[in-house]
């Protein structure tokens, strides 16, 4: 019996060791340094920060290298919202790297973002490498200012998108990851190509083209933002 418990306190001890492994493992993955990274609208770089720590440098430069591959960006999008952070030497080459790009930036804040966080979002815009989208942080005011309620807005980190049909309103998209922006045609063109010699069939009759769900940033910060840098970008353009 002695034996036998033994072995149960010995079973009992490692599951709660590798329960505790797993526990660690999950929370350094939710905590990354960059959340996300994504293209929205073809050409605005969308880049989540979760933390300001010391890979956070590195995972930027590397998420812009690879999404500059195979697309042209107009500008980036620097999510700040919720974030924090310690490391003071990384927050000032983030802000280094960004103020070096001279390339169009805006910066989104609430009054979640501290720490090292809200100290880049003040670094850049002294920098003055972009401006600041959201709600007030303790450190600094945004040069735009658009309040959302915290829990809105942790909803629309999850999912930014909504969809939009003919005669909807707004209603979610159906997935958590961000939605390309796609130009669909209508079946006119099809309809056309079965008329021939200029005399429409009378038994001819198209069927009604039925609108697809366009998804459309419900986001209003982010809306914001994409919308600045998208601007800004076409008026580059006609300059050049």
């Amino acid at each position: 019996m002695d034996m036998t418990h033994r072995i149960l306190k010995l079973s009992v001890s490692s599951l709660a060791f590798l329960a505790a492994i797993q526990i660690s493992v999950h929370a350094e993955a939710t905590n990354a340094d960059l959340i996300k990274s994504a293209v929205l609208e073809s050409n605005v770089m969308y880049l989540r920060v979760g933390a300001v720590e010391k890979n956070l440098a590195n995972e930027i430069q590397s998420a812009q290298s690879a999404l500059a591959v195979s697309n042209k960006i107009a500008g980036t999008v620097l999510d700040l919202r919720f974030a924090k952070g310690g490391d003071l030497e990384t927050e000032q080459a983030t802000a280094k790297f960004f103020a070096s790009k001279k390339s169009p930036l805006a910066v989104l804040v609430n009054g979640e973002t501290r720490d090292a966080a809200a100290k880049l979002a003040a670094d850049l815009r002294e920098e003055r490498a972009g401006l600041i989208f959201g709600g007030a942080t303790k450190e600094l005011k945004p040069d735009i200012t658009l309040e959302v309620k915290a829990a809105d807005e942790k909803k629309f980190l999850e999912n930014p998108f909504g969809t939009l049909a003919q005669g909807e309103t707004n209603s979610p998209a159906s997935t958590n990851d961000f939605l390309s922006f796609v130009d669909h045609t209508t079946e006119a063109d099809l309809v056309r190509a079965k008329i021939k010699d200029g005399d429409e069939d009378e038994n001819l009759k198209p069927e009604r083209s039925t609108e697809p769900q366009k998804p459309f940033i419900r986001d209003p910060v982010l809306a914001r933002a994409v919308d600045l840098i998208k601007g800004l970008a076409i008026a580059r353009q006609s300059h050049l």
